[in-house]
């Protein structure tokens, strides 16, 4: 190694050790927020690994990210003020110490979840054909520790990695502890077994001989450019602070010990003179950059959106108009809206377990894109968290991915992906005179509900557990609106994680306008419109409902006017999530005439959508309604028989039978 890049190398990692020195001191002071995660000790993994990234790669990085974020992108200054909270931080004061984001470098302090992500941003890179400013592949780079091993997601990306020959690079600093817990305490076998098992190269090195790591990180960055292939990059170290400000309860004996051999230590001994320009030069810049983030503002808090203001516009209704999807089956409908949407924008691309031909998916929604577009319809293993993981660095990557889970229920493994990722991206990462706004889209569909005999873990209704993310959308199809319309509407406008629970019983249901007499369908305004059907006559109730249950809440409809003379007004949004100002004010219109409210939702009761619906109209207008009542699930698992599933599960009649002890109990 010349003596040139060696230098260069240390300058980095005492600057790094400088800048978290200071925060340490700073933290005692009360001057910073929240925690901070030293990497002192580990400083040489960014530092060398720096020599061979290249600006046009991209990094993910976790708690312990202020090494890698100084060497990789040398913003001392953006650091600093993010950890003390000012908004000229890299983030705007709202990441922190672990949250930081600059260019094409990020971090998150979640672990394992951002492993996929960075197999999502090497599959960007590679669908892009994305090049280094030296004419060589760019590659997706993450760096994980020892600890992050116990996570399943680091291995449904590492097996897609492999599979999808993806140029990516997992470092898995391995300073032996995880937190307070030694390494032989929590993981069994050989690390790097764990991933030769996988087909992914491995390479192995340590932070006490820089020739050594120098030598092992310029060649598992080459094999990554030049095979297009994944890589782990083992590097033994020591982490020499505790785990988090001063929680470290490890033998002082051995602390010392790794204190006597750490290369800075041995590089002040042997060298002070340049140690010591070094530090000099790295003590300037901080107190510099201390000073400015002191004289910063703090972030100030947004202002608040309300649902529903004082005054509203009037919602405006437009009638129903036939679609040329009018009698056509919902599952060929979404599938050539799909196959449409692929053909004009190669940035759209779909993964999903089974969705590849000839199976086209578990309800035939893909089938044919797969042979039509190879190269971007992607089927995986059972991998939930990996496929909305891979999505997300997708949507990071400027692709617009679609995501399918196989059955709602699945949803489950896929929430830390979605409220810990895809929901902070755009919140977390922009906010800052460094970044531009971020954009991250991301669609993630899925089936839900009963009604086909699939039993306790494949016929739920979790519609309500993802609902409430910030920045997040929820749409529910239903049967009267058609579904190419949103998902053109989708394709060509999204801007933030979108999740489209498809209720299963439309798959082979036809899209269908018509009314029966006596009532009208008409559509709201709105980017993601609500349905009303009314009645010609004066409405007596309101009925409240979203997706699948809009069917038989129609023909509850048509019974209670039938069979007890009641008109009742359904209001069905698309949107459950956030409820817009216009879809908010419908229902107020209607409940404000009718003085009744009866909400149909398939899910469990307690803590539902209904449950907000309710508080919200209630804070809006106390006066609005008379009397109010819920048809859901009741709290028993969904059973397999079909009589009895059909018996628990909410139908026409339970409406029926609800809505006539509504008027009774009024009577009496």
């Amino acid at each position: 190694m010349e003596e040139s890049i060696r230098n260069g190398i240390l300058e980095r990692a005492v600057l790094i050790r400088s800048v978290e020195e200071r925060l340490l001191e700073l933290f005692s002071q009360g001057k910073l927020y929240g925690t901070v995660h030293t990497c002192i000790g580990e400083e040489l993994s960014g530092s060398v690994l720096a020599e061979f990234l290249t600006a046009e790669d991209s990094v993910f990085s976790n708690h312990r990210c202020h090494g890698h974020c100084i060497a990789l992108t040398g913003q001392v200054e953006g650091l600093i003020a993010e950890v003390m909270g000012r908004e000229t931080g890299l983030c705007g004061g709202w990441g922190g110490s672990q949250h930081l984001h600059y260019k094409r470098f990020f971090s998150n302090g979640i672990q394992g979840g951002f492993v996929p992500i960075t197999a999502g941003l090497a599959l960007s890179g590679k669908l892009r054909k994305e090049k280094t400013a030296q004419g060589e592949r760019a590659i997706a780079a993450c760096f994980i520790g020892e600890g992050t091993l116990g996570e399943g997601a680091v291995y449904e990306a590492a097996n897609l990695m492999s599979k999808w020959e993806l140029p990516c690079l997992i470092i898995l600093e391995n300073n032996r502890y995880s937190q307070s817990t030694p390494q032989d305490a929590a993981l069994a076998g050989n690390l790097l077994d764990r991933f030769t098992a996988l087909d992914i190269q491995t390479f192995d090195t340590n932070t006490w001989k820089i020739d050594e790591l120098y030598d092992a990180s310029k060649r598992a960055v080459a094999y990554c450019r030049a095979e297009c292939r994944p890589a782990l990059l083992r590097i033994e170290t020591d982490r020499l602070m505790a785990h988090s400000k001063g929680d470290d309860d490890r033998p002082k004996e051995l602390v010392e010990k790794m204190w006597e051999r750490d290369i800075l230590s041995q590089f002040k001994k042997d060298e002070p003179g340049l140690y010591e320009q070094f530090f000099e030069n790295a003590r300037k810049r901080i107190d510099a950059a201390v000073a400015a983030a002191e004289k910063a503002p703090y972030p100030k808090k947004p202002q608040t959106v309300h649902t529903v203001n004082a005054v509203t516009l009037p919602v405006i209704w437009n009638e129903a108009d036939l679609t040329e999807n009018e009698d056509r089956r919902f599952n060929e409908i979404i599938r050539d809206c799909f196959a449409e949407n692929m053909a004009q924008d190669e940035r759209i691309v779909m993964i999903g377990e089974d969705i590849c031909d000839p199976y086209g998916g578990a309800f035939k929604v893909t089938k044919g894109l797969s042979s039509r577009f190879p190269e971007r319809v992607f089927g995986t293993s059972i991998s939930e968290s990996a496929i909305v993981g891979i999505g997300n660095g997708l949507s990071l990557g400027g692709m617009l991915p679609v995501c399918e889970i196989m059955f709602g229920d699945f949803m489950t493994l896929v929430f830390d992906q979605i409220l810990n990722h895809a929901a902070k991206f755009s919140g977390m990462y922009h906010r800052s005179p460094y970044n531009a706004a971020m954009e991250n889209p991301i669609i993630i569909r899925t089936p839900m509900g009963g009604g086909r005999g699939y039993g306790p873990t494949h016929s739920q209704s979790l519609e309500k557990f993802f609902l409430g993310i910030p920045q997040t959308i929820v749409l529910a199809l239903n049967q009267r609106i058609d579904p190419a319309l949103i998902y053109n509407r989708l394709f060509a406008e999204i801007k933030r994680p979108v999740m489209v629970f498809e209720n299963k019983l439309l798959y082979s249901r036809r899209l269908s306008s018509k009314m029966e007499d006596g009532f009208k369908l008409e559509f709201s305004a709105e980017t993601y419109p609500s349905l009303r059907i009314r009645p010609e006559t004066n409405a007596d109730i309101t009925i409240l409902c979203y997706g699948g249950s809009l069917s038989y809440t129609e023909t509850a409809q048509l019974q209670v006017f039938d069979e007890l003379d009641i008109a009742a007004e359904i209001i069905c949004p698309l949107c459950i999530y956030p409820l817009g100002a216009q879809t908010m004010q419908a229902i107020l219109d209607s409940v404000r005439k009718t003085k009744r409210l009866l909400i149909v939702e398939e899910g469990y009761r307690f803590a539902a959508w209904s449950s907000e619906i309710i508080a919200r109209i209630n804070e809006l207008d106390t006066s609005a309604l008379h009397s109010v009542r819920r048809v859901s699930m009741d709290e028993y698992p969904i059973p397999c028989s079909g009589p009895l599933e059909l018996e628990m599960l909410p139908n026409a009649d339970m409406i029926l039978d609800t809505l006539d002890n509504m008027l009774k109990e009024e009577t009496e």
